[in-house]
């Protein structure tokens, strides 16, 4: 009998896998999405409910995504030297999990074979947050959420 093989994420580092395998380990919540505030005193990073205007708030996944970059210049393109500084990543991330050995939770749609698992389990952003269109960046503030959505 052949040995199983085991999934890409639990045999390849960060820094191993393919552009197509590091896509597929987004799980498409949107929080990494949010609008975030940094306390320029202390360095915390407080997340609000309010959501980069190219983010679809209801499929969680990005409306300009090939051209995020140069149309919206505070938009990371997270990448495997990035996600050691990043400290304001989500504990849930597949990006952040992996790089901590915790390996993907069971809703994640690689794991569940279903993209619907992330929001059906919650995780997603999708129908709490609003976008940016409809928020001033001065009324930021007042979006401010005390724990991960």
């Amino acid at each position: 009998m052949g040995k199983t093989k085991r999934p890409f994420w639990e045999e390849k580092t960060l820094e191993q896998m393919t552009k197509e395998e590091w896509e597929q380990l987004c799980d498409g919540c949107g929080r990494c999405c949010l609008e975030k505030l940094e306390d320029e005193d202390t360095g915390e990073v407080h997340y609000t409910s309010v959501a980069c205007r190219y983010l679809d708030t209801w499929t969680c996944r990005c409306l300009d995504y090939p051209d995020r970059i140069r149309n919206m210049p505070d938009c990371l393109m997270i990448n495997p030297g990035m996600i050691r500084k990043i400290h304001w990543l989500p504990k849930t991330c597949a990006y952040r999990r992996i790089l901590e050995g915790k390996g993907l939770a069971d809703w994640h749609p690689v794991v569940s074979g279903n993209r619907e698992s992330v929001h059906h389990a919650g995780i997603s952003v999708r129908n709490k947050v609003i976008s940016a269109n409809h928020v001033t960046q001065d009324d930021l503030e007042a979006y401010i959420i005390d724990t991960e959505i």
